[in-house]
């Protein structure tokens, strides 16, 4: 063994005992019997809770980054060991917090209780043993995702063995529809293997729900809104109803389209879209398959990544162009140490969680970027999104602990989103990206591309959650799981699997959400919000013309109002926060309709004729 490999040994025994005392510490401080039921018993409970989970979630994120970027047994152990004991501490807390709810208290500290309580995602038993588990399979679920390959034959023999990154590549650009159900069916293998400890995670986190006064996980989760659960199904389905209509219209275009690529014996002409030919390995955004459906008496646009391939960006460079994004809009310069520390590339001797993620290590001013970045224009968008999230961790970082997060957890989401609908035309010019602007001729086209993405992921932001909020009730039963998913794409997407499924598979572990225990649904409000809010900031920024068009690049007063609106966290509800930003208190999918408007016109003089729906 080296100097080096001794030196890294050792400092990382010593972290590891070092968190172990200090996370045995912070479970004997939360197991202590709470303050009394008064106010002043309240704001004591706080003053204790805040530094305490701080104190864990820094040890938690630190392992958790180092298990998420450098797979190994070891930091498999270390990262469940933390995240143990932070999950331990925050449901202990979350059920001392139970008994403040009643009580009279100012508005911050009745806002801190609440947020304490609905706060979890991963709500564990109390049970150590049974926590314990949990946190083991929580960590195990996510590895196996990391560590994920499908091995296929090569001509020469051998075997080619591609992670979820050469394979979202492949599929990005094949047009092989059996080489893309080859990759299809190879990718879901990695899932079977989980669905058994899945039902177990799911079991033990109802029992910590319930523990905590939840009907079950689903309902705790529903409860985050600052409103009932069943309120916020409600107000979810609503929002679906406004823009169902155009995602219909984009589906039957993109069928017609794909039948005229792939023949009728492939695609139904009348059916479902075979998940497989859709450009993405869950068929949830279809912006990769624009070339096969472009408008065929549309002016050539531009492509992003040929822009960025012809001026020789790397990864780090698409990142530095981002961050001036947000330095144009008055936000002060990333630190260093962001720099220093992030992963932007896959790293060629080992294993690494690839999707992307933007980190707030300490609570302060240590946040990362996770990403296994390609040069190409999806990844580009991406980079400006993940960068929306970095900069709200740093915009909020003065907040006390409890506050430091979003409104709600589609503003996060849903700002990183706002941030990418500014990369226009408009924006890459002025970046030096592009030469000349495109004409009006070529929105059609622009709209479309975008709404492969934007539109197409609708419904898939609803079914993940929709799934498992089921699974979590009971009403989807473990025998049933896989056929209760594909009802759900098949009735929401109108997307079918190019082979039959059956209950050996498990195609809800396929995609990392599921693994890795995000909620979803965040991801179908930011859709909507983040077209709200870019409507907003256009108007902040003085801009004229159709929304499509807009960048809000460069502008002061945009930024100004959206650094206000950053800085609340979770202070106050999220109404008014929303007010904040766009002057309204309840989400509006006007802005989408008024976006993609000129788009969804065409669509409808191309669908004449056309079977709408399946």
């Amino acid at each position: 063994m080296g100097a080096f490999d001794r030196r890294s040994s050792r400092l990382a025994r010593a972290f590891v005992v070092s968190s172990l005392l200090s996370l045995a510490l912070a479970a004997v401080l939360a197991a202590q019997p709470p303050p009394p039921a008064t106010p002043d018993g309240a704001r004591e409970f706080i003053a204790h809770v805040e530094p305490t989970l701080n104190d864990l979630a820094v040890t938690s994120s630190r392992a958790s980054w180092v298990q998420s970027t450098y797979i190994t047994t070891d930091t498999e152990q270390i990262a469940a060991a933390a995240n143990e004991a932070h999950v331990g501490a925050a449901t202990e807390f979350a059920k001392q917090a139970a008994r403040y709810r009643d009580l009279q208290l100012p508005p911050e500290l009745a806002r801190k209780i609440l947020l304490l309580r609905v706060g979890l995602t991963m709500p564990a038993p109390a049970d150590p043993a049974e926590r314990a588990e949990l946190t083991r399979i929580a960590t195990s679920l996510e590895a196996d995702y990391g560590r994920g390959r499908y091995c296929r034959p090569r001509a020469d023999g051998k075997e080619e063995c591609l992670d979820i990154t050469a394979i979202e590549r492949i599929m990005a650009e094949s047009r092989d529809s059996k080489e893309l159900e080859d990759l299809w069916v190879g990718w879901r293998r990695i899932a079977p293997p989980m669905r058994e400890r899945f039902e177990r995670f799911a079991a033990l986190m109802n029992k910590g729900a319930r523990e905590l006064g939840f009907e079950d996980t689903g309902a705790l989760w529903r409860s985050k809104y600052d409103m009932p659960p069943e309120a916020y199904s409600a107000e979810v389905e609503r929002l679906w109803q406004q823009v169902r209509p155009l995602y219909l219209s984009l589906h039957a275009y993109v069928r017609r389209r794909l039948v005229e690529k792939y023949g009728p014996d492939v695609v139904p002409p009348d059916g479902l879209i075979p998940a497989h030919l859709l450009g993405n390995p869950w068929a949830q955004e279809w912006g990769n398959i624009y070339p096969v459906v472009e408008p065929k008496d549309a002016p050539k646009t531009f492509d992003i990544t040929d822009l960025l391939r012809a001026r020789h960006m790397d990864a780090r460079g698409m990142v530095r162009t981002g961050e001036r994004f947000f330095t144009s809009l008055g936000f002060a310069p990333l630190p260093e140490t962001f720099w220093q520390r992030s992963l932007f590339t896959k790293p060629a001797d080992r294993d690494v969680v690839c999707h992307a993620s933007a980190w707030s290590i300490d609570n302060k001013d240590d946040v990362r970027l996770k990403m296994c970045i390609q040069v190409r224009g999806d990844d580009f968008t991406t980079v400006h999104h993940e960068l929306g999230h970095n900069f709200y961790q740093l915009a909020y970082n003065s907040q006390p602990y409890l506050f430091q997060d979003s409104a709600n957890d589609a503003f996060h989401e849903a700002i990183g989103d706002t941030i990418a609908l500014s990369v226009t035309p408009e924006y890459l010019k002025e970046t030096g990206l592009l030469e000349t602007l495109p004409s009006e001729d070529s929105d059609i086209g622009l709209l479309l591309r975008q709404a492969l993405d934007k539109i197409a992921f609708l419904p898939f932001g609803l079914i993940i959650d929709q799934w498992r909020w089921r699974v979590f009730s009971g009403d989807i039963t473990p025998e049933h799981y896989n056929a209760a998913w594909w009802e759900l794409r098949n009735r929401y997407q109108g997307v079918g699997a190019p082979v039959p499924r059956s209950e050996k598979d498990f195609d809800p572990g396929a995609k990392y959400h599921v693994p890795a225990n995000y909620p979803y649904t965040r991801y179908f409000l930011a859709r909507i919000l983040q077209f709200q809010f870019h409507r907003a900031l256009c108007e902040a920024a003085g801009q004229k013309g159709p929304l499509h068009r807009c960048s809000i690049y460069g502008s002061k007063a945009a930024g100004e109002r959206l650094q206000r609106t950053l800085h609340m966290g979770a202070s106050r509800p999220w109404p008014d926060a929303l007010e904040a930003l766009t002057g309204q208190r309840e989400i509006d999918a006007t802005a989408l309709v008024d976006y993609f408007a000129p788009l969804e016109r065409w669509l409808d003089e191309q669908n004449k004729g056309q079977k709408i729906g399946w």
